[in-house]
């Protein structure tokens, strides 16, 4: 989708400002966020792309003034609440009111934890052979999905060269509805700065995405 979340490319914002010795979590509280967020996509009920997508949907104006763990915590309550895991009610009052429906994969143990603090594998076997080969000039579909998508905005409907084949993976863009795995070919494909950004951009620069076979055709 278009939101606020895709800023690759935009001006205004200033530059990166990288803090020094930066830890981990700055507060107490990120931590407990993120085990949250892992337990919920371990389970199996709230994966990785559609935790994304609730992070993307968040309101521009909340998403901004949100640190990167507040956008986590906010998105993973909006998902709590929409998939009936606990209500709106119960979360106000910081504990259950009522017995909370089954979860997919029950309660974790102790003996679960080295599963849940190791993120799965999204490889799987291909269907077809891979559509494109490094050296391969491609462009980038000028898609606008409502829905989530790993295209960023600033590379649609430029032309790229294929610098590597990176297999077969699942695909984000139905992973994140529920609509099946999916899976697609997964490429790295190189941009000249001018090609993206016109005559003013550095000549000298060149950005690399990973991006899915359906995000791309063949470029004369």
């Amino acid at each position: 989708m278009n939101g606020v979340h895709d800023m690759g490319g935009m001006d205004g914002f200033g530059k990166v400002e990288p803090e020094p010795n930066e830890p981990t979590f700055h507060h107490d509280w990120e931590s407990r966020v993120m085990a949250m967020v892992r337990v919920m996509g371990a389970n199996g009920g709230l994966g990785i792309d559609s935790q994304r997508f609730a992070r993307e949907s968040l309101p521009p104006e909340g998403y901004l003034a949100s640190s990167y763990y507040k956008k986590w915590f906010l998105a993973i309550e909006d998902q709590i609440i929409a998939s009936n895991i606990a209500g709106a009610d119960e979360i106000a009052a910081g504990h259950s009111l009522r017995p909370s429906p089954p979860l997919p994969r029950g309660k974790f143990t102790l003996d679960d934890l080295p599963r849940i603090s190791v993120r799965g594998s999204f490889g799987r076997d291909a269907k077809a052979p891979a559509m494109f080969k490094p050296g391969d000039k491609v462009r980038a579909k000028n898609i606008n999905p409502l829905t989530h998508t790993r295209l960023p905005r600033y590379v649609r409907g430029h032309v790229g060269i294929v610098e590597r084949i990176n297999g077969c993976h699942v695909f984000p863009d139905t992973a994140a509805h529920g609509k099946g795995e999916n899976p697609q070919w997964l490429y790295t494909v190189v941009f000249a700065s001018r090609e993206l950004w016109g005559d003013d951009a550095d000549p000298t620069l060149k950005v690399s995405i990973d991006a899915f076979e359906p995000y791309l055709e063949k470029a004369e």
